[in-house]
């Protein structure tokens, strides 16, 4: 059986605190339903540009998010010629899910 790393929780709680963070992840859960124009196969990802579009804010804004959730493993990307897309990394977010609830249920008992 492999066995995972263990996540820094703490920088990935960060990433999760933010509320734009945390919507981009459910855009990247069904991007049918939140990025239905893009041209590109879904199956890449979602390209950059188009949250860009959804977001509604700077280039630079966006790209600084990206990269804080890709830096955590909570989302990948994949370069294809010029576009970047993106998508969930769930084997990481159902990892950080569990590890949670563990650490939080252990705590728990602790008292």
């Amino acid at each position: 059986m492999e066995n995972k790393p263990i996540l820094n929780m703490d920088d990935l709680i960060k990433a999760l605190a933010h509320p734009l963070r945390r919507e981009m992840l459910v855009w990247l859960k069904d991007p049918q339903k939140f990025f239905p124009t893009q041209e590109h196969s879904l199956e890449l990802g979602v390209c950059a540009g188009k949250i860009f579009e959804k977001a509604d804010l700077s280039q630079s804004t966006i790209s600084a998010h990206l990269a804080i959730l890709q830096k955590t493993g909570l989302i990948k990307a994949r370069k294809v010629g010029q576009w970047i897309f993106y998508s969930r990394n769930d084997a990481v977010i159902t990892q950080f899910l569990n590890q949670f609830n563990n650490e939080l249920s252990l705590t728990r008992k602790g008292f």
